[in-house]
């Protein structure tokens, strides 16, 4: 009984492959490396593969920030309003 339900749980839960085209799509046009080509031609795993790289970038970019802040926030004073608004960001 419970790998029936297992079974229904699942073949609700799949993505369907117009959803897959659908969000690949969309991957697309939010992937710098990929929307500023001039070929529409792109697999679907290359459009994966430049996301998480592009995942990867912008992460490295955010570390990068918040440790410039954190090195801002080490020169100034702990109580102005300016430590307060970095101290909001970091966080």
């Amino acid at each position: 009984m419970s790998s029936r339900r297992s079974r229904q749980q699942s073949a609700s839960t799949r993505i369907s492959d117009d959803q897959i085209i659908d969000l690949v799509s969309k991957l697309r046009q939010l992937v710098p490396e990929i929307r500023d080509r001039r070929s529409d031609k792109v697999s679907a795993s290359k459009v994966l593969q430049e996301t998480c790289n592009y995942i990867r970038s912008l992460q490295r970019e955010v570390d990068d920030l918040s440790e410039r802040l954190s090195q801002l926030l080490a020169t100034i004073d702990a109580d102005s309003p300016e430590a307060a608004i970095i101290r909001s960001l970091i966080n």
